[in-house]
């Protein structure tokens, strides 16, 4: 903690330090509200009933009684749980089925990604006209490229490949769809690692892999994380292409959450109540995953 000597500083000073101590974190105050303001809408809304939706009540107990309404249609109130429930049957399903794809994707990015990264910071190459600073934009590229210029060509790709509905097909995209960003992260984080550490280890009598595997990837390890963690939120929320990509088979959690009208309109308990057992699994991985999250967004910070 910085401690602030205010003797030598005047009383006009201590004031102003003060206002302006208060202003900085009253705008954060303001700011984090913002933020927080959709997930305490959406958590509120699950235990929300139609009527309370309708006038726009938000604090419970207050404005409205809290009810079960939106997780008993989902078979997820504590007094339905214990009953057979096919839309409960159906969101495990999804949910499994967001797990697998988004999981597996993240991981294989990660390992790709992390590839292409230490050869983007580690070697010079040359391709053409392009070199490494042009490669590593063109991994930055795909990004800014909407996802709607693609659904023709994958959707005619998939059909010949016969990969629609397939738990490949939707690996395959995912990973190709957050690989850029995990490149980039990367890269910069084996940037920060000094070059001299693996010509040590190579006059030691490692190989290039073996001094990458034992001596690279443990430094790097927590930014990996970081790339994992940012991956799997990207391939948790995607919605276009599982909603393009898959029928019945492989349809992800967002495309169910997205699915929650009827001829009433949209049943927004359900929907909000949908919404917050999705959020529940990234809260609890971002909890766990915690130290390693901070730890790789601060590497190369300080040296």
């Amino acid at each position: 903690m910085v401690r602030i000597d205010f003797e030598k500083y005047g009383r006009g000073q201590r004031i102003r330090w003060w206002a302006m101590r208060l202003a900085v974190y009253g705008l954060l105050a303001i700011w984090a509200c913002v933020c927080i303001f959709p997930l305490f809408w959406t958590v509120s809304t699950s235990f929300k009933t139609a009527a309370d939706v309708m006038r726009g009540n938000l604090i419970p107990w207050f404005n409205f009684a809290p009810s079960w309404l939106g997780w008993r249609s989902l078979g997820l109130s504590p007094d339905t749980i214990p009953q057979i429930s096919t839309v409960r049957d159906e969101f495990m399903r999804r949910l499994w089925n967001s797990v697998i794809i988004s999981v597996t994707a993240s991981a294989l990015a990660v390992v790709l990604g992390s590839l292409a990264a230490y050869g983007l910071s580690r070697f010079s190459y040359k391709f053409g006209h392009m070199r490494n600073s042009d490669i590593s934009f063109f991994f930055l590229s795909q990004l800014i490229m909407p996802p709607v210029v693609l659904a023709l060509p994958f959707l005619v790709l998939y059909k010949e490949l016969a990969l629609l509905d397939t738990y490949a097909g939707m690996i395959a995209v995912y990973t190709l769809m957050v690989l850029p960003i995990v490149v980039w992260i990367m890269r910069d984080q084996f940037a920060t690692i000094p070059v001299e550490l693996e010509e040590a280890a190579l006059v030691d009598g490692l190989s290039v892999w073996g001094a990458f595997a034992r001596i690279i990837v443990p430094l790097v390890l927590p930014g990996m994380v970081a790339a994992f963690l940012l991956a799997l939120i990207l391939c948790w929320n995607e919605y276009f292409f599982a909603a393009l990509l898959t029928s019945t088979n492989t349809n992800t959690l967002p495309v169910m959450i997205a699915s929650q009208t009827g001829s009433q309109g949209i049943n927004w308990w359900s929907m909000a109540a949908l919404s917050t057992a999705g959020i529940l699994p990234l809260v609890i991985v971002g909890v766990v995953l915690e130290k390693h999250i901070i730890a790789g967004m601060t590497a190369g910070a300080v040296k």
